[in-house]
């Protein structure tokens, strides 16, 4: 019989090389996306349809609503998870062309420096998502929001809309933030998991 085929070092490499690094990509490739994906849908999906103005005028609402989501929130937290995920994308595509395996980022200073900066990068990413995030989404949704109507009719002035499914919006936003949290906490984690691997690889020489 003739030997199995392994896969090539550089394949290997798509399993990071850390403990806590796989349970990160375990956490934020299944949990994060599935909640941002199936709930994230069901509490946004029709959330400008629902938005409501005094008076209930389609041309308001729209304006209001514009006024009141500068950017969705599915859109924003899609391109949060695409930018956090590059960092890591690029190190493993530059692993696979140096066919790079896991035992080289342990052993080799330059892979270790290599990947604790693709770790901090992405720790960076997420605290500037969780920024803007905090700036257009605040921590609370309120069931009434007044809008500046004033651009679009002078005798609308100022209008009160009402926001649909606040309360549950609120519990996504207060989720979503968690999910930032703790994806930093295993960033951290990280780093200094493969730190001290890397320490112990020196003492053991």
């Amino acid at each position: 019989m003739g030997r199995p085929n392994n896969p090539a070092p550089g394949m290997r490499l798509l399993r990071p090389p850390t403990v806590i690094g796989q349970f990160h990509t375990l956490f934020f490739g299944s949990v994060r996306m599935f909640f941002l994906g199936v709930l994230g849908f069901a509490v946004y999906g029709n959330e400008a349809l629902h938005f409501s103005c005094d008076p209930d005028k389609r041309e308001l609402n729209l304006f209001c609503y514009n006024q009141f989501r500068p950017i969705t929130p599915q859109v924003f937290w899609a391109l949060q998870l695409v930018t956090v995920l590059v960092p890591g994308a690029v190190f493993h595509l530059y692993a696979a062309c140096k066919t790079i395996n896991q035992e080289d980022i342990l052993q080799k200073p330059i892979y270790t420096i290599f990947y604790i900066l693709t770790v901090l990068l992405r720790v960076v990413l997420e605290v500037v998502s969780f920024w803007l995030q905090s700036h257009l989404f605040g921590f609370q949704v309120n069931p009434v929001y007044r809008c500046d109507a004033g651009a679009l009719n002078k005798k609308f002035n100022i209008t009160r809309c009402l926001v649909p499914e606040h309360f549950e919006k609120t519990i996504f936003l207060i989720a979503m933030y968690t999910f930032t949290v703790i994806t930093l906490v295993l960033c951290v984690a990280e780093i200094f998991e493969i730190l001290c691997r890397r320490l112990g690889f020196l003492n053991n020489q």
